[in-house]
């Protein structure tokens, strides 16, 4: 009982295991590049349209593949071998942000319409779509394959703060590199941190398939992975909370619409603006390392989202550049203590041979819900202005958070503690 003891305090636990090391890099890698690419391409399409329907319709040509998509590549990743697959996803991202960097140069676009270089960024968008709905489900199911049983509470911790940290410093240092180096050598950023992901995934060995129905008809390894998920009221508690919170609370879409029209701070705003969730996930990383977040799992995970409903309310009705700053560092601190819970309680829940389909309702609920919400803060924005639009979407947020918290005292009342307890003591 003291070794269980001794090794449930160790904050570190995860990072012993040296391809969990790389798998982190690899993973703050591709987050850090999909996050900056994005954020690099909606200040290039907004400074050619002035149209926040435009970024709008970013979102959209993502989820629109990501979406139809996912259950098939969970699927397929549950029946195949997880590095071979990331490969391919990596090196098709890789195709796509140099395909961006190309189009965002001056010498090969300069004859070209507006609208001819609008299609072709939506394109590449598309494509990219279709490659984020295999990248998600792979990854998620790899991490389980590199470190024993009894550390996924604790790698699942570094891997959600790494997450979240690369989900906002790619697009801080995308709002900086723009107003340094432009939006075409920008792109080459992103190109770089692509090839390093590569590299770093040739360090990690090929992994066994763990599924004992190989050769299962597509149409009921979905149906399991689906029932699944909607059965588990605690993993459907957690992907539908997060869902609402990112696709009503995403603010962070309408940002180029802040910086450059509201609050009037440029491109060097805008990077600020963007690096302040970022500041608040690396607190969430440091924190969440040395206290444990899964006893009371579900009030915390309530208060985050609650919390960052308001810091999105707030960020909206804001006229002050540094108040919507502190706005934005709170929002970044509650969504990671939220990625952090969410991510363990998949980790935990989630059946070893299910976990690329999972991980792909994971990426439905959660991971595309950012394109979503980008699409609905654009198209609300177009019919009732950025600001109402924010405070609408952080509205919805505490809405639902209260809902959630009456009608489920089961989630409300989760604690984690025991199935850490469980992990602990395997192996």
């Amino acid at each position: 009982m003291e070794e269980i003891k001794s090794t449930k305090r160790d904050p570190y636990q995860a990072l012993r295991y040296r391809e969990f090391n790389v798998f982190l890099l690899l993973r703050f890698a591709m987050v850090f590049a999909w996050s900056m690419q994005f954020i690099v391409i909606e200040w290039e399409v907004y400074s050619l349209t002035k149209n926040p329907l435009s970024l709008g319709i970013i979102g959209l040509m993502e989820i629109i593949p990501a979406v139809s998509m996912s259950l098939f590549a969970g699927h397929i990743v549950d029946q195949r071998e997880k590095k071979s697959l990331l490969v391919k996803c990596i090196f098709g991202f890789s195709v796509i942000s140099f395909g961006l960097f190309l189009l965002t140069w001056p010498k090969v676009v300069g004859g070209w319409s507006t609208h001819l270089i609008l299609y072709s960024i939506y394109a590449l968008v598309f494509f990219g779509g279709i490659v984020r709905s295999f990248m998600g489900p792979t990854i998620f199911s790899l991490l389980s394959l590199i470190i024993p049983k009894k550390v996924y509470p604790n790698a699942a911790t570094w891997s959600s703060s790494v997450w979240q940290i690369g989900a906002v410093m790619g697009p801080a240092l995308a709002g900086f590199s723009i107003n340094w180096i432009g939006v075409h050598w920008s792109m080459c950023l992103v190109f770089g941190f692509s090839i390093l992901s590569l590299i770093a995934l040739s360090q990690i060995s090929q992994k066994p398939i763990i599924n004992p129905k190989m050769g299962e008809s597509m149409k009921d390894s979905l149906m399991e992975g689906i029932t699944f998920v909607f059965k588990n009221k605690i993993v459907l508690g957690a992907l539908s909370l997060d869902m609402i919170a990112v696709l009503f609370g995403g603010a962070v879409a309408l940002l180029p619409v802040f910086a450059q029209d509201i609050l009037k701070v440029g491109s060097e705003g805008f990077g600020i603006l963007r690096a302040a969730p970022a500041v608040g996930a690396f607190i969430t990383m440091l924190v969440s390392a040395y206290v444990p977040l899964y006893e009371n799992a579900g009030k915390k995970l309530l208060i985050a989202i609650f919390v960052f409903g308001l810091s999105i309310i707030l960020f909206g009705l804001s006229t002050y550049f540094w108040l919507s700053v502190f706005a934005l560092f709170l929002s970044g601190l509650a969504d990671g203590i939220s990625v952090v819970i969410r991510q363990t309680i998949l980790q935990l829940k989630t059946p070893d041979h299910m976990r690329g389909r999972v991980g792909a309702v994971n990426s439905i609920f959660v991971g595309s819900s950012n394109e979503l919400g980008a699409f609905e803060s654009g198209a609300t924005a177009k019919l009732m202005g950025a600001v109402t639009s924010v405070v609408f979407g952080g509205s919805v947020t505490l809405l639902t958070v209260v809902f959630t918290a009456l009608k489920s005292p089961t989630f409300r009342n989760l604690d984690l503690k025991r199935d850490m307890d469980d992990h602990q003591k395997l192996e």
